[in-house]
């Protein structure tokens, strides 16, 4: 058994307050139908992805189905009818003084863009908007063929062929971050800017299984481009004023404000391009709705402390609970992107599926609840640390184990060459062994190599798909989880 620091589904309405949240006593195989089962849909087709329930930090809740579930849902729009456009970004020095002295925002460096507001009549949310919504994009992505990738396209003429979403500007290079999930299985990108300036834009790269991509904005004017100031999301603390801003259901321009509900939210999801770890997320009451993917979490200073990703909510729509990728992991893997090199991530040479009571008893388990290892890559991390098949992981660290994907969300906090403690069961017998995390580069590149070569859709072939998910993800048939990079 294991907890978590969570809303109880029914209390869910409740997210946003600022209350203690219970402590739920969570089953590794639940008994009764009190836990939510998450899903998340496909910006391209619509169709449901496969789910995992957000859980804390430490710990990792297995799902069941319910009879009202709870939707984990990427915000980015498909482009049918009316678009779901989405906006935000911030950028400069925020200075806010008291009395009749001027609030002043503008960017950082030698070009600086100031704005100066008498903050005996302006409130916080005025002066942050202020600062943030001039670096505010909106990304509308669509596929070679269709017509609403031209730059003289209404947004009334789009088809069901797109997908609309939100940036945020890094440079005067015109860098734009934002979810894979807006630009993938796309070719062509249009991005308007907040003064209504459009920009055709190219793709730089992603990490799928991060949900970040970057792309780069093709002959955009540096002076007209403002760079979103980056704030230092491991200083947020529950409690702390947040804003949000984007163009929920088209409504451009528009902010929310909210506080941080909760830190270290973390959750996976699959779907048939891949794994996507959501790791270590930003809990957030502000109003989060589908037309906010890739918009940007800002502080009270303008700065930008995460990339919205993702809402829990019965309905689809905002229910008080929105997740935030932390700005500290983004930028990182969007500095990586830009340098033009493969976003890597830990990874430990094992193919792992989840333990539960019912595939304990089958295979005779010690334990039922973990990571059981179906297999080791010769000569990785795993087999060098003496981890050995049918052995079963059920700590990493101080954290505890208790599914394949709860392992991989774990390993998502730590660094490739970092050193972890791993604690496991062989048998009857409990074993400690120390891992050196290793780099998932090569699995990655086996992945890019196998698609360039396809000569079908331009993507990778489903028999491909289904053999690099195997390896990559552990989907072996031991149990109903799987992971990835590990």
């Amino acid at each position: 058994m294991s907890e978590y620091d969570s809303q109880h589904p029914q209390d869910a309405g409740h997210a946003g307050e600022t209350q203690q949240q219970p402590r739920v006593q969570v089953e590794s195989t639940p008994a009764d139908g009190n836990i939510p089962y998450v899903q998340a849909y496909d910006t391209q087709t619509g169709k449901p992805l496969v789910g995992q329930q957000v859980v804390n930090k430490h710990t990792v809740v297995k799902t069941k189905t319910k009879k009202l579930p709870i939707f984990i849902t990427a915000l980015a729009g498909c482009a049918c009818g009316a678009l779901l456009v989405i906006a935000l970004i911030m950028s400069g020095t925020l200075d806010i003084g008291g009395g009749k002295n001027a609030v002043t925002a503008g960017t950082s460096g030698s070009s600086t863009q100031k704005i100066t507001i008498d903050s005996e009549d302006t409130t916080l949310a005025e002066a942050v908007s202020a600062k943030a919504l001039p670096s505010v994009v909106s990304i509308t992505a669509t596929s070679s063929g269709s017509q609403n990738g031209s730059l003289s396209q209404s947004a009334d003429e789009s088809d069901s062929s797109g997908s609309v979403g939100s940036g945020v500007v890094l440079d005067t290079e015109g860098h734009i971050l934002t979810n894979n999930h807006v630009v993938d299985g796309y070719d062509q990108y249009v991005v308007t800017m907040d003064d209504g300036t459009t920009y055709e834009a190219e793709f730089v790269g992603n990490d799928a299984s991060s949900d970040l991509a970057v792309i780069k904005l093709k002959d955009a004017d540096a002076s007209k481009l403002t760079p979103i100031e980056i704030g230092d999301s491991s200083k947020l603390n529950v409690g702390e004023w947040v804003m949000a801003i984007g163009s929920p259901f088209g409504n451009e321009q528009s902010v929310s404000t909210g506080i941080v509900s909760a830190l270290y939210r973390s959750t996976a999801m699959s779907s048939t391009s891949g794994n996507t770890i959501y790791a270590n997320m930003i809990q957030t009451d502000a109003a989060i709705n589908p037309g906010n993917s890739g918009g940007a979490l800002v502080n009270d200073n303008g700065e930008l402390v995460g990339i919205n990703s993702l809402i829990e909510s019965y309905s689809g729509s905002s229910s008080g609970v929105g997740f935030a990728i932390p700005v500290n992991y983004a930028k990182n893997i969007a500095d990586q992107i830009i340098d033009g090199k493969t976003p890597v991530h830990p990874y430990m040479g094992a193919t792992l599926s989840s333990v539960n009571a019912l595939n304990a008893r089958t295979n005779k388990l010690s334990t039922d609840s973990g990571a059981y290892v179906a297999s080791v890559v010769e000569d990785g991390p795993a087999a060098k640390a003496g981890i050995q098949e049918g052995d079963v992981i059920t700590k990493l660290g101080d954290d505890e184990i208790t599914s394949a994907d709860g392992l991989i969300i774990a390993l998502r906090s730590h660094e490739v060459g970092e050193k972890v403690e791993i604690t496991l069961m062989r048998g009857k017998e409990e074993k400690k062994v120390t891992v050196e995390l290793g780099s998932d580069e090569e699995l990655q590149n086996q992945q890019q190599d196998d698609s360039s070569t396809d000569t079908g859709n331009g993507g990778i072939t489903d028999e491909q798909l289904r053999q690099y998910l195997e390896e990559l993800l552990g989907q072996q048939g031991q149990g109903q989880g799987y992971g990835q990079g590990y």
